[in-house]
């Protein structure tokens, strides 16, 4: 469904699993975003392809595109399966999707706050995320969890008990409505309770 006003964000790559992937990791970066996904080209020109803030395409749509996508490099970011320098495309952002889920988590926060000048040209998130949802000690022990400290640690670094930690992290999970740590990983980076380097 699209919210009016939401900026769009279009991903198209004829790899179905990449395309979910993608859009379920965009959306918990991006919660103010729309994503929609596109199998081929052909899909994303028959609608209206200049209403979309961002492409995230795979490399061979934007080779066989190139005059599309080369005017509006400053949206498009192409998706490799490599890390190779060499096999990116010199003139765009690129992002290697081959990679495990919390490289790929951190290459998108880092995109997000380079393309977007640290978020400053990015809409404004709704209030509901802007209200100080968790308790302090919820901070500390999420800020722990993604990272990477396992509950014993986290119990040990805090000096609470065990079931405390279980208990925090359940709640935690709960009040945000998140279901992985890569989700959890995402939220903290954006609202600076974790630093990107940390991760």
């Amino acid at each position: 469904m699209h919210i009016e006003g939401r900026p769009k964000i279009a991903i198209i790559d004829p790899n179905t699993l990449a395309v979910l992937g993608l859009k379920q990791l965009l959306q918990n970066v991006l919660p103010i975003m729309t994503v929609d996904t596109f199998g081929s080209f052909a899909e994303l020109e028959a609608s209206h392809p200049d209403s979309y803030f961002h492409y995230f395409a795979a490399m061979n749509i934007v080779l066989e595109n190139k005059a599309f996508f080369t005017e509006r490099k400053r949206k498009t970011i192409v998706l490799t399966l490599s890390l190779d320098s060499t096999s990116t495309l010199s003139d765009f952002h690129s992002l290697c999707i081959n990679v495990p889920e919390q490289e790929l988590v951190r290459s998108l926060l880092s995109l997000q706050q380079s393309a977007h000048g640290h978020g400053k040209n990015m809409p404004p998130m709704p209030e509901v995320l802007n209200r100080k949802i968790l308790s302090d000690r919820e901070i500390e022990v999420m800020s722990l969890i993604v990272q990477g400290y396992i509950n014993k640690e986290i119990a040990e670094k805090l000096n609470i008990g065990l079931a405390t930690v279980i208990t925090h992290r359940k709640n935690i999970m709960d009040k945000l409505g998140m279901k992985s740590v890569s989700a959890l990983t995402i939220y903290a980076v954006m609202h600076g309770y974790v630093d990107i380097n940390k991760i």
